[in-house]
């Protein structure tokens, strides 16, 4: 029997309490000291943490219907769940008796540390800040990812809030589905509309409702500490570190600490790679922006998906396994000749670049990605042509641009390579492996194929984090964030980078070097146009990993497939056979009906429309803009266009207003602190520019005979 269960059946049999969902004022908080407590093996912090999973979770409501203005909480609860049970559900509707609650409870329990997961702590904690700060003060310790985006916050008292949203990266309702806990997110029982205020009664759904969303939360917290088989102290903050410890772990049978080391890459080529690093590509055909593409038309409007992206390039492709070294300025091809067995980075300049022609409609060159710019033409950030440039590449990069672009002169100078080899076997057997799990584990057993999803989308996260990030610190007093190098010279800004540079090599746990992350995302952008190769049609629009075109030559599809299976065997690797079908990584695939449109219509990145074959129903996707925004279009694609207005109220999306002030009580006698208001706000599509093409390319002619001197 483990010590888990040995301790849960001692509690089971000494805790005969039923479940209580009650006002906070009228719990017996005593019950609460059969909790246990534990120490940290191994760390230089000898407090002891209770072993109970907490949730706190806030409604909150606006003063006025139709103003901008101040909000306040008018309803909070707190879940306390133990040995596998839940054991409380406290509320309240004044922030000050949640800080007291919460107070009432640390002491409560034995231990000395207790933490309180709050689900999008970055919103609730502007509600709770200054209530939590008049009773215990300003945090000892708070690490931000970003501004207003805190993970966790800590007294030394021995409370530390965390941010269950980093850990979970998807929705509560979501994650209690996925999770399949007892308690899910009671949807539609709670008015958002509705004007309340602190002495307000409420009805037997809307205490369902806040009930249930602390419940799920602390059920889900507690699956996949059970699923991860750790203590509470030990949980990650964050997805990403889900897989980490696995890692680390593995990492050390396999000596990756000695690897990383004969790889690792001085401050100044840390700087290189991260310019080098340019994450998923999205474009719009520029041709096609704003035309309805219809079955009648074009045809049918297919999307192919590559199956596990990223996964496939860390399986299947070779990676830079050495120190980078210098190498001599050369041209494109002499890049191009090397690149089979050497990874490179390198600044590549180019003199009166342009488009080799006006049917290359999905240009590589990102004019964000660009260190020197002259007179550039950009088309939804590409590049179509410019006097000058210079931009940090990989050999992959320069692979594709020099199949898309022309220019007066080009050369690649700063020119670092390494010799390339396959990702380790005990890493790449480890990515295999969780692939190899979810496939099994779909539509089996939902917990373990959410774990092995999550851990499987994070291997490719832990090997971009950046290995020097600034840190964000809240204004105490005004809570506004700032950037700790914010007064620095830049002299100064430099000494500390390379000092937290250094700190991050000595650190024994880095073990996964940055190159790889870098590497990865080149690869799948050269698969994505390697598929585009496949479309007879018209490429209409991309997305990071997958294509939604018309007109698909299947033979040079299953030719494309064909080639991603030979690479992943002859690198060691199969398809993993479940319920008599194989599964392969990498290969461009769809979901029939689903990823099949008879009408498609794009305005740019991010911005598309579609009606699916699967329900004949029109489906958007726009940055910002809920998927039920599609409303808006009265069932017209013609109306998905530039000016289109989505409506708030309709779409659901809101803004974010900050507010932050003096503690104070309302005229209906609300006790206000600092807030956020969230009000419906309308999503207008942006202007669509379409150039007028025959002039940039015969601009671009006349640019090939200009001379510059």
């Amino acid at each position: 029997m483990t010590r888990e269960e040995i301790l849960q059946k001692n509690a089971s049999a000494s805790y005969d309490e039923p479940y209580q969902f009650v006002h906070w004022t009228d719990y017996d908080y005593r019950i609460l000291s059969i909790i246990s407590w534990e120490r940290r093996a191994g760390s230089k912090d000898k407090r002891s943490i209770n072993e109970a999973i907490i949730m706190l979770d806030t409604e909150t409501s606006k003063k006025y219907p139709d103003r901008i203005y101040h909000n306040h909480v008018v309803a909070w609860t707190i879940s306390v769940r133990a040995y596998r049970k839940n054991l409380c559900t406290l509320y309240g509707h004044r922030p000050d008796t949640a800080v007291q609650c919460v107070e009432k409870i640390h002491k409560a329990m034995s231990g000395d540390r207790t933490f309180i997961y709050v689900y999008n702590l970055a919103y609730d904690w502007v509600f709770l800040r200054a209530f939590f700060m008049s009773e215990w003060g300003t945090p000892d310790r708070q690490l931000n990812v970003k501004s207003r985006y805190p993970l966790f916050i800590e007294w030394e008292s021995g409370l530390m809030l965390r941010d269950a949203l980093a850990l979970s990266q998807r929705s509560l309702e979501k994650w209690a589905k996925d999770l399949n806990v007892e308690h899910q997110k009671a949807v539609g029982k709670w008015d958002y509309g509705k004007i309340r205020n602190q002495n307000e009664i409420f009805s037997a759904d809307e205490l369902t409702y806040i009930e249930n969303d602390t419940l799920a939360g602390v059920e889900c917290i507690d699956t996949l500490r059970i699923s991860l088989n750790k203590h509470l102290y030990a949980m990650p903050y964050t997805a990403t570190g889900i897989p980490r410890e696995d890692i680390r772990k593995i990492g050390k049978k396999n000596r990756a600490r000695g690897m990383f080391e004969r790889q690792v890459v001085t401050w100044e080529q840390q700087q290189k790679l991260e310019l080098v690093f340019h994450g998923g590509y999205t474009h719009a055909n520029r041709d096609l922006i704003d035309d309805v593409i219809t079955v009648e038309d074009y045809g049918i409007v297919q999307c192919l998906d590559f199956a596990s992206s990223y996964p496939y390039c860390m399986l299947s492709e070779k990676f830079p396994m050495e120190n980078f070294a210098p190498y001599h300025a050369c041209s494109l091809d002499d890049i191009v000749d090397i690149m089979d067995e050497y990874a490179v980075m390198c600044k590549l300049i180019m003199k009166k670049p342009r488009l080799i022609n006006d049917d290359i409609t999905m240009p590589v060159i990102m004019a964000c990605k660009c260190t020197y710019l002259i007179n550039p033409v950009k088309e939804n950030g590409r590049i179509l042509c410019a006097e000058y440039l210079e931009i940090y590449v990989s050999e992959q990069d320069i692979y594709t641009i020099r199949e898309q672009y022309d220019s007066d002169f080009a050369a690649c100078v700063e020119v670092e390579i390494a010799r390339k080899d396959y990702l380790p076997k005990w890493f790449r057997d480890y990515v295999f492996g969780l692939f190899e799990d979810k496939t099994k584990e779909k539509g089996r057993d939902k917990v373990i194929y959410a774990l092995k999803k999550a851990k499987l989308n994070s291997c490719f996260g832990m090997c971009v984090q950046k290995p020097v990030k600034e840190i964000i610190e809240e204004d105490d007093d005004t809570g506004d964030f700032n950037k700790n190098t914010s007064d620095m010279t830049e002299e100064e800004i430099d000494e500390y980078m390379r000092s937290a540079y250094d700190k991050y090599l000595e650190n024994k746990n880095s073990i996964l070097p940055y190159q790889w992350g870098v590497w990865v995302t080149a690869y799948a952008q050269a698969h994505l146009f390697e598929l585009g190769k496949c479309i007879d049609g018209e490429w209409i629009y991309s997305d990071t990993d997958s294509c939604y075109a018309t007109g698909w030559n299947y033979e040079k599809v299953e030719a494309y497939n064909q080639k991603c299976k030979d690479k992943l065997t002859a690198a060691g690797y199969g398809p993993v056979v479940h319920d008599g079908r194989e599964y392969w990584l990498g290969v461009a695939e769809s979901e029939g009906d689903k990823d099949k449109y008879t009408e498609f219509v794009t305005v740019g990145a991010k911005r598309y429309c579609g009606r699916c074959v699967a329900d004949g129903e029109l489906h958007i996707t726009v940055s910002g803009v809920p998927k039920k925004g599609a409303t808006s279009l009265k069932n017209d694609i013609r109306n998905f266009r530039k000016g289109m207005n989505f409506d708030g109220i309709t779409s659901g999306k809101k803004t974010h207003m900050h507010f932050f002030n003096d503690i104070y009580t309302d005229e209906n006698g609300n006790l206000t602190g600092d807030s956020i208001d969230l009000s419906p706000c309308d999503y207008l599509l942006d202007d669509v520019n379409v150039p007028d093409w025959e002039k940039i390319f015969r601009e671009q002619i006349a640019i090939q005979v200009y001379d510059e001197e």
